[in-house]
């Protein structure tokens, strides 16, 4: 038999391998938390192909990132995207401020069929990565409703078996949120039951503690507690002081933290960069004035002695703040009458012609929930405590906020300029930290923390989520008085290696995709 040996000769140039879009020249920060290097990156079929100075295939497409850093896609651990990705699925808010991937299904509230909730994101086509836990507070009501009491075992076994199939289905975890309703009427074994449910998935324990003010160091400690006796990761929300009274206390709380890791417990926590919350003016009212539902809360709120009760509720936690009036709590929306949208209680009480009295103003709550609530905006953090906390360095940054629609409400600024603030702010103005250790923050530690295996690090074989911004440029824009405004800096976003922003603006490119724990 002859063999016939055939050569090919084949051009030098096309024996290298050609890539979809090549980056030179520019500073990479690689997530590790390692200083800065010059080098180029080849991307290709949504990967990393190659990274390193003499990389330099041929490609569709350049960009040359001379004077600009080069880093991964920064992860906002902490959001709540559920029912607002249809309304803009391009997430330009994130997007502009870093974000490629967010994690949701926070504060214990979640789509319950978690599967379902994946499937429709990678339908819909988020310009976003979104991965998901699990949330108490709606497994809870899918049992239970809004009931004020203890789950029988039946209940628990069915909450447990929710839990389950939202594990195999792709939640990354477990998340409560313990000043809501139906949380706070939950007792730590229940919590602890479906951690160990999730913990068998190798879940994160995510929580909105219990109290984040005077029994702030409590809250700690059980939140620490479920840690231990359910065997899994624990990742402490918005770690902050609430109430002027407590400022400072951040030497406390770090240490709490410091000394369970010390012991073998894996946690972590995260922080917004700003010294006002977010959430329902509901928190406002008694717990038990909350259960079983608005009808309910409406009726409630018609009885003389109720109103009472709330009255000296709101004036006793005033009190406690050392404040004569509610003007730390900022109504962001309230659909009934969006005039109120950026008025302090204060504020709308006096527009509303009452007298200037605190007992007044309570009533002014009252009548907002009557009406369905609002979300509001709360100041009272202290900045010191803020740069306690950030200097910890098992602290991620997250936005704890949804995808924002432009120009409705009066929303927090975080949802527009977490990241953009840290970098601008705390990096290159205060010097709290380094932008090594900032890029470290918002990327390879929290996807180590959640298993996203794929992300967080600029290596060969890893997604090409990589943002390029200018240290010396980027900023938040928005602000509390204006917080419609997208942050400036971030002149190229790609998402699983497509180019989604260039120049600073939004290309319409959706390439985001769910993340599902089980193929992580």
């Amino acid at each position: 038999m002859k063999w016939l040996l055939i050569l090919l000769f084949i051009p030098a140039a096309t024996l290298a391998q050609d890539c979809d879009l090549l980056i030179k020249n520019g500073k990479i920060i690689d997530g590790t938390g390692n200083n800065w290097y010059y080098g180029n990156i080849a991307v290709k079929d949504g990967k990393i192909l190659k990274i390193g100075r003499d990389v330099n295939p041929p490609a569709k497409k350049i960009i040359d990132a001379k004077g600009l850093i080069v880093a991964p896609g920064f992860i906002d651990v902490h959001t709540h995207l559920e029912g607002d990705e249809i309304k803009e699925p391009n997430a330009t808010n994130f997007i502009l401020d870093g974000v490629t991937t967010c994690i949701t299904g926070n504060c214990g509230s979640s789509n319950v069929d978690i599967g379902k909730y994946l499937r429709w994101v990678d339908s819909l086509k988020l310009s976003i990565n979104v991965a998901t836990l699990v949330g108490h507070n709606d497994i809870r009501k899918a049992v239970m409703g809004r009931a004020n009491r203890d789950a029988s075992a039946a209940e628990l076994q069915q909450m447990e078996t929710l839990v389950d199939k939202a594990m195999k289905d792709g939640a990354v975890g477990l998340s409560t949120g313990l000043i809501y309703i139906p949380g706070t009427y939950t007792k730590t074994p229940e919590i602890v039951a479906l951690a160990k449910v999730a913990a068998k998935y190798d879940g994160v324990y995510a929580t909105h503690m219990r109290d984040e003010g005077d029994s702030v160091t409590y809250a700690i400690e059980e939140a620490l507690t479920i840690g231990r006796e359910a065997n899994i990761p624990v990742e402490i929300s918005h770690f902050k002081l609430s109430g002027q009274h407590n400022w400072g206390r951040s030497k406390e709380t770090v240490a709490l933290i410091k000394k369970a890791r010390e012991e073998g417990l894996e946690v972590t926590i995260d922080q917004y960069p700003y010294t006002a919350s977010s959430t329902s003016i509901s928190t406002l009212l008694p717990d038990e004035v909350l259960a079983d539902g608005q009808d309910s809360i409406k009726a409630r709120l018609q009885r003389p002695e109720i109103r009472k009760q709330v009255t000296t509720h709101i004036l006793a936690r005033l009190k406690k703040r050392k404040l004569k009036h509610l003007s730390y709590a900022v109504v962001a929306f309230y659909g009934p009458d969006t005039t109120y949208n950026g008025k302090s209680i204060e504020q709308i009480n006096l527009l509303k012609g009452k007298k200037h009295k605190a007992k007044l103003e309570a009533e002014t709550v009252m009548d907002i929930m009557m009406n369905g609530g609002a979300s509001a905006v709360f100041h009272g953090m202290g900045e010191e405590d803020v740069k306690r906390i950030m200097q910890y360095p098992f602290n991620m940054f997250a936005s704890d906020a949804t995808i924002r629609v432009l120009n409705a409400g009066m929303p927090h600024p975080r949802g527009y300029g977490t990241n953009a603030r840290v970098l601008a702010k705390y990096v290159r103005e205060e010097k709290v930290i380094s932008l090594e250790e900032a890029i470290r923050r918002m990327t390879s530690l929290p996807a180590q923390k959640f298993q996203l295996k794929d992300r967080g690090l600029l290596k060969e074989g890893m997604a090409a989520d990589i943002i390029i911004f200018d240290e010396k440029e980027v900023r938040d824009v928005s602000t509390f008085e204006k917080p419609h405004a997208y942050s400036a800096g971030f002149h190229f976003v790609i998402v699983n290696g497509v180019l989604t922003v260039e120049n600073e603006k939004h290309l319409g490119i959706r390439a985001g995709k769910a993340l599902l724990h089980k193929e992580l």
